[in-house]
């Protein structure tokens, strides 16, 4: 509570200041405002480590940042209330109203004009009274008000969740000074730091960035109450063989003054929400979509750039279930066995939140979930916090099936991609326990690899110092197995990372017989121009090829919504590829289908819940053109015979150009970058 009375040195001071501007006909609000900054600065003072920042600048995604009056932040720095100063002409409601629909924060902002102090709170007045000398309690009262703020528990956890995005970014800058100070004080906790940089790059990458782990360690001190708390997992830091080490660099962090859970405070009313609607939830699916919502939220609140690069998107469970059961009617048909068979070991490159290995338990016989689970489940991860939930997620679904709780020694934290260098054979991968699990995943005779690759090609702004990695081996599989049999001139959309994720796989399946991979991915493989070389080597790798064609691709049709047509709220197009590789087959057979290319995504999940799996799906077999192209429906066979706009070859002959219309052409003025890159002067 403030202390604030009429006779205190603050509360006199402003206003005997206010009597002095009055006399000199200076009661505009540039002059107020420096004595109203005043007080609100001594009544910050009360509080230990608060204080009042004026000119204050509030960040807004894909906005122009908003700068206010003032606002009050707390020792962390993180933001308790915002003061926005008016004048006496301003008409307040007109302004209070024009300030909302800038997209001004409802939840603790306090108006003040030299004659009259609003506070709004949670999205509603809450205090409207005049600053006058003769009735100071008013203003006190106002005051008491704005600093006594309390954010409300919220009753849905969807308000929860959009409340933690929206602070996240705020909670993980606040943290970022904290871990910044603690380095260049904290001898401990920089030893400890070190330590594990290195670790992380010796297993992870050797040019991993000091800030790319401080970013860990910001996703562990976060999220680590809700998996402990969702999960009923009291001792999941002790258990879990990565969380174990970053906690310890989490302990040399706190040793001197920070404390976590002073910290965290701030976030209660945020976690009570998600926690309370987590302990309501029992059907699996309903808890897949809840994890993957916290999972999806907090990587766009939190790391805008680690999003984009590693498409943080989760997929849908009717996705899930239909390349699980279609996976399993697929081994029963081509090679007579099932996913519970004790020959088929499954892997999931990119296990995102778990959900594949999830769906995967339960798809199992009860006399092999054990023997799954401990011996012919594996999957990778890169990022923490994914990594964490895949880790919980799979153990407490491993609980419900048995009654017994084992941590899942199939999870390895590491970049899949990565795994194909040669250079991580010399390494360990963080910790002994790690390092073990990811050499018996090496070395195990992978069967079925399934799972929902990142896909990027690019990004948004070249500015943005976003590139997607390289990876020396894995992409030198791209450049020889689908770039090298490509016509195309610009090859540049065979750097997405679900393109490599083919190629991973397809050489991960070499060194067995047989096998199946089950991916979803952009369908711009389907028909790009870019992609003929792909097609042409998938045709070759494989018995069975599958494309369930979902549609969705914004950029193709302006008239669909990617939140309202796309199966996974995005704007390019999806497609679930099933690919069989099958010895006993005498030549490869190229099956498609398609939903309806207006379908809203509901409409879309309910055509995979009702198809059991792919065999119920009505398959148009197509026949492959002769340059590699699979749709082919509208296509001529005399378009090959019609002479040509223009080639390299000719381009490059020196004497006259012939079969061409143009000799000399180029792409013009391309320089990946915005306006400012090139001007006329």
């Amino acid at each position: 509570m403030l202390n604030l009375k009429p006779n205190h040195k603050a509360i006199r001071a402003f206003f005997q200041e206010l009597a002095t501007l009055r006399q000199a006909h200076a009661d505009h609000e540039g002059a107020v405002a420096p004595a109203f900054a005043a007080l609100l600065r001594a009544c910050a003072s009360q509080f230990p480590g608060w204080k009042l920042i004026e000119q204050y600048t509030i960040q807004r995604e894909g906005r122009r940042p908003m700068r206010v009056d003032g606002a009050i932040l707390d020792g962390f720095e993180l933001r308790l209330g915002i003061w926005e100063a008016k004048d006496r002409q301003d008409d307040l409601r007109k302004e209070i109203a024009r300030k909302f629909a800038e997209g001004y924060p409802k939840d603790n902002i306090l108006f003040q004009t030299p004659e009259r102090l609003v506070v709004w709170q949670n999205g509603r007045e809450a205090f409207d009274a005049p600053i006058q000398a003769a009735t100071p309690e008013l203003l006190i009262d106002g005051l008491r008000l704005f600093f006594g703020y309390q954010p409300p528990a919220y009753d849905q956890w969807q308000a929860a969740i959009a409340g933690f995005k929206e602070r996240v970014q705020e909670l993980a800058t606040a943290l970022l000074k904290i871990i910044a100070e603690e380095r260049r004080g904290n001898a401990a906790f920089k030893a400890a730091f070190a330590g594990f940089l290195q670790l992380c790059q010796d297993a992870i990458h050797p040019q991993l960035s000091e800030a790319a782990v401080e970013e860990m360690l910001i996703q562990h001190l976060l999220t680590e109450r809700i998996f402990r708390t969702v999960f009923h997992h009291a001792d999941f830091v002790s258990r879990n063989v990565i969380a174990r080490e970053i906690e310890r660099v989490i302990l040399a962090l706190t040793s001197r003054s920070f404390s976590r859970d002073e910290f965290l405070r701030r976030l209660d009313y945020f976690y009570q929400a998600i926690e309370k609607t987590a302990a309501s939830i029992d059907h699996y699916a309903e808890k897949q979509s809840f994890l993957n919502t916290v999972y999806e939220q907090f990587f766009q609140g939190f790391a805008v750039k680690t999003a984009d690069t590693h498409g943080i998107v989760y997929t849908p469970q009717p996705l899930v279930d239909f390349m699980v059961r279609s996976v399993d009617a697929l081994l029963q048909r081509e090679f007579g066995c099932s996913l519970s068979a004790e020959s088929v070991q499954v892997l999931d490159p990119f296990v995102g939140t778990g959900n594949f290995m999830v769906r995967i338990l339960r798809e199992l016989a009860p006399e092999a979930i054990a023997r799954k689970y401990a011996q012919e489940l594996h999957c990778n991860e890169i990022m923490l916090l994914p990594y964490y939930i895949a880790s919980l997620n799979i153990e407490h679904a491993f609980f419900e099936l048995t009654g017994q709780y084992q941590p899942f020694p199939g999870i390895c934290l590491v970049d899949t991609f990565e795994l194909a260098e040669d250079r991580q054979h010399a390494f360990g991968f963080l910790t002994p326990e790690n390092t073990e699990r990811v050499n018996r995943q090496k070395a195990a005779p992978i069967f079925v690899i399934i799972g929902n690759p990142p896909y990027n090609a690019g990004q948004v702004n070249e500015n943005d110092n976003n590139k997607n990695r390289k990876y020396r081996v894995v992409d030198q599989w791209v450049a020889k197995h689908y770039a090298a049999n490509s016509k195309a001139t610009n090859k540049n959309a065979l750097s997405d990372p679900y393109v490599k994720a083919f190629a991973w796989a397809t050489e991960r399946l070499r060194q067995q017989p047989q096998g199946i991979i089950a991916f979803v991915t952009n369908n711009g493989f389907l028909d790009g121009i870019a992609f003929d070389g792909m097609r042409q080597q998938l045709a070759r790798d494989f018995s069975s090829l599958y494309l369930l064609d979902l549609g969705g691709n914004v950029r193709k049709n302006p008239k669909l919504s990617g939140t309202t047509h796309n199966v996974f709220g995005i704007q390019v197009g999806v497609c679930i590829t099933l690919l069989v590789k099958n010895p006993t087959a005498e030549a490869a057979r190229l099956y498609y289908a398609r939903v309806d290319e207006h379908w809203r995504k509901e409409q879309k999940y309910q055509f995979l819940e009702t198809h059991d799996s792919c065999t119920s799906i009505d398959w148009q077999e197509v026949k492959p053109h002769k340059q590699h192209v699979w749709l082919t429906d509208g296509l001529k066979d005399e378009f090959d015979d019609f002479i040509s706009l223009g080639n390299k070859e000719q381009k490059a002959n020196t004497q006259e150009a012939e079969g061409v219309v143009f000799k000399f052409y180029s792409r013009g003025v391309a320089t990946s970058r915005v306006t400012w890159a090139y001007y006329f002067i």
